[in-house]
């Protein structure tokens, strides 16, 4: 649409000038002549001119020649004007290619730098701010979980720990309770066999 609308207004740029400059010449000019005038003066010319026969108008060869020639003039210069025309549409329609291309380009260099801007080169690789950032954030999240859960658990195996030490400190009390016991057993029955062989030896 805006193609249509431009090569409209390229017409009528071209063509009002020289609609303008006919219409100039025709009053300025002799209506009476076909030297000169635009192409309707110069019927009038010849209709003005020509004799009456009944119904008809006896027309002179050379006047019919000419203003043929004069038609067939201004045919060829409104068909240079319309290619010359057509050349310029198809220049504008070109040169508006190249400003679109280049306002493309423009537009994705200006974005390129925005988006370089907005990010830095890590390991090789242009990573966004915001992309960094959540990155970051995320994996302090992921170290603070891991710390309380290892915080919890070295806190449940202390406990764990500490509860077998003291289950085996108790043990071992007991083992050595039981130790103390058996020994003081073995003495009385150690005393008991020597009082016994003593008996029987009197």
């Amino acid at each position: 649409l805006p193609m249509k609308i431009v090569k409209l207004f390229l017409f009528f740029a071209t063509v009002l000038p020289i609609i303008a400059t006919n219409a100039q010449q025709a009053t300025q000019a002799n209506p009476g002549s076909l030297d000169s005038g635009t192409i309707q003066s110069q019927f009038d010319y010849i209709n003005s001119v020509s004799n009456n026969f009944e119904e008809y108008k006896v027309v002179r060869r050379a006047h019919l020649d000419r203003i043929r020639s004069n038609v067939t003039d201004s045919l060829k210069v409104f068909k240079d004007q319309l290619v010359t025309l057509d050349n310029q549409l198809t220049e504008q329609k070109t040169s508006m290619d190249q400003l679109n291309g280049s306002l493309t380009t423009t537009q994705k260099e200006l974005q390129a730098a925005l988006d370089m801007k907005d990010s830095f080169s890590f390991m090789g690789l242009y990573i966004h701010k915001s992309t960094y950032n959540s990155m970051m954030w995320g994996i302090v999240i992921v170290l603070a979980v891991a710390l309380l859960f290892f915080i919890y658990r070295f806190k449940r195996n202390y406990s764990v720990t500490a509860e077998i030490k003291k289950t085996l400190e108790e043990t071992r009390e007991e083992f050595e309770q039981h130790r103390r016991n058996t020994l003081e057993r073995e003495r009385k029955l150690n005393r008991q066999l020597v009082d016994e062989m003593n008996k029987r030896k009197v």
